[in-house]
């Protein structure tokens, strides 16, 4: 599920560009995953810690700040805790792709790498990336999804 499809022979002088890395994470997830973590990065400090009013009061600016008990934060590490550790090398991995670490003829050692990894605390890791979606985005565009 994880291994690069190379061609019949396995090896050869092919482009990189030509191989297909299959990533262990369906569409679906995937896009889950970049939403949240758009959403999350998309916080502005807190104005008011404490405002009392009516979220229609204060134009639902609390939905936009970063608050310690933030839901999107919860639901975003709760996504990430469920992954195995093969996801989540490949979550890495990709991060690292779309931030222009390595390119993706390496993809095969970086993401062994990235199996390395404390598996409890490769949420906290991803989730503290600013940028994250971003990267991941730019991961996929790089292995051309």
């Amino acid at each position: 599920m994880n291994e690069s499809i190379i061609g019949p022979e396995g090896s050869g002088p092919r482009a990189a560009s030509e191989r297909k890395i299959e990533l262990g994470l369906p569409d679906d997830l995937m896009r889950a995953l970049i939403d949240k973590a758009h959403e999350f990065h998309g916080k502005t400090p807190v104005v008011e810690p404490d405002p009392g009013s009516n979220p229609s009061d204060d134009g639902q600016r609390g939905v936009l700040e970063d608050y310690s008990d933030d839901p999107v934060h919860e639901e975003l590490t709760e996504i990430l805790s469920d992954l195995n550790q093969d996801q989540l090398a490949d979550l890495v991995a990709l991060m690292w792709l779309g931030r222009g670490d390595f390119d993706s003829t390496q993809w095969q050692e970086r993401r062994a790498e990235a199996m390395e990894l404390d598996a409890e605390r490769t949420p906290a890791y991803l989730i503290g990336t600013p940028l994250l979606a971003d990267y991941l985005e730019e991961g996929l565009a790089a292995l051309g999804r």
